[in-house]
Parts: structure tokens; sequence; C-alpha cells
């Protein structure tokens, strides 16, 4: 009876620890730390998902730009989607929103967009070559680039409504 009572001591006395630094670690607002935060932003030219046209970092010079790593089966992109679609609403005008799909096939992107709407251009990385410039290694991330093309911000997980508006916000206001 005593090691059983012992073994569990010593399990929580290693995990309970262990759970408080990451707890600890990952209270933060999903910034991360990036090479490219404060570089300019890889360029990139990516079919749409219907395979219609090109879509390039290039084409939206001069605005701000919101580049969203996602993929459909994602719970987290799942979250973080309404979100997006109202900050497209609302700053569409005057922010450029990209939606590249991350590693997931086409039809299940289309479809993903198709129940939960869109907008904005969603593009396949097929070869993943985009997501390796940009760094990514989880999803969903986005990029918030301002009108320079110069990247302010990296977000790791779904973006929140606060962070998203003063992201937007800090973009729009970068002079050029």
């Amino acid at each position: 009876m005593r090691r059983p009572l012992r073994s569990v001591l010593i399990a929580l006395g290693v995990t309970v620890p262990i759970t408080v630094l990451l707890a600890l670690g990952f209270r933060g607002t999903n910034a991360i730390s990036s090479p490219l935060v404060g570089h300019r932003a890889p360029q990139f030219s990516l079919k749409t998902l219907d395979g219609s046209r090109l879509v390039s970092l290039a084409q939206f010079r001069g605005r701000p730009v919101v580049i969203n790593f996602w993929q459909s089966s994602c719970i987290p992109c799942r979250q973080e989607h309404r979100l997006l679609l109202n900050a497209y609403k609302e700053y569409g005008r005057q922010v450029a929103f990209v939606g590249v799909s991350y590693e997931d096939s086409v039809s299940d992107a289309q479809a993903f967009l198709r129940q939960r709407g869109g907008g904005w251009p969603a593009v396949s990385d097929p070869d993943g070559e985009t997501a390796i410039e940009y760094g990514v290694y989880g999803i969903p991330e986005t990029f918030f680039i301002d009108r320079s093309g110069v990247v302010r911000y990296k977000r790791i997980g779904p973006v929140t409504a606060p962070l998203l508006k003063r992201d937007l916000s800090s973009i729009m206001r970068a002079p050029a």
C-alpha cells in the first residue's frame, strides 16, 4: 500500500511543477518570436483553391495584409474563422486578407469555406513552400504585414478578437 502511494506522490512531484511551468509559459498573447518580425515578408504567388487565378503578395503592395495559414480539419482554425470573417467585413476595404490552405485537400478546404463563408482570396500551398518560407510549424498561424511589406506580428493559435483588433489597427497606422 505504501509503494503505490509513494509512486503517486513522486509522479505528482514531477508533473505538477511541469504543468505549472507550461501553463505560465502559454498564458501570453500567443505572439511568438519569429525571424520574420521586423523584416520584409516572403513573396509568394499561389493559385486560388479553384485554380482560376494567381494571388501574390506583390499585388497588395501599399496595403496592410493579414495572412492566415489554416486547415479545414483544424478545430482552432474553425474557432477563429468567425473572427476573421468579422474582421474582413469591417476592415476588408483597408486591409487585404489571404487564407493559405495548409496541408489540406483542395476539396476539403473549398467545402470548409462554402459552409463557413469567406470572401478573401483562399489559396493552396500544395508543396508547402510558402509555409516553409514563413516558418509555419503549426496551425492556425496568422501574420500581420504593414503597408511597407514588413511582418509586424506572428500569432500562433487562434486569434482573439482583442488581439485581432489591436494588430489590425497597428498595421493600418504604420506608415508606408
